[in-house]
């Protein structure tokens, strides 16, 4: 199992991002289909993932983790904001703050990262 395999999620897609017939929400904290819980801060979601991540490690040195964070908590926020703005590169651009060019990029990014 890899670094990234420990902060990762089965319920992404490996072929291709965002797909049709993936719903980024499935499964997840933020998922409205689970109500048997509250849901939790995104702070703590992350704070006992990275504890579950140190845990995992076993004692191995972690490496690039601050890149490797990113990179895995990018995606779903790009796939979300885009799922909210129905696929509207222009809105989502806006919602993060972003300039359109510069969404296009790293949706591409995380496309090619996730190959």
């Amino acid at each position: 199992m890899t670094e990234r395999d420990l902060l990762s999620s089965d319920d992404y897609p490996s072929d291709a991002y965002p797909s049709e017939s993936y719903t980024p929400l499935a499964g997840t904290l933020a998922d409205p289909t689970i109500a048997s819980s509250p849901p939790q801060p995104l702070r703590e979601a992350v704070e006992m993932a990275m504890r579950r991540y140190f845990e995992h490690l076993d004692g191995s040195q972690a490496t690039d983790l601050y890149a490797m964070v990113m990179a895995e908590v990018e995606a779903p926020l790009l796939a979300c904001v885009l799922e909210h703005t129905d696929g509207n590169q222009t809105r989502a651009a806006d919602v993060l703050g972003l300039n359109r060019g510069t969404l296009r990029k790293k949706t591409q990014a995380v496309r090619t990262y996730r190959r």
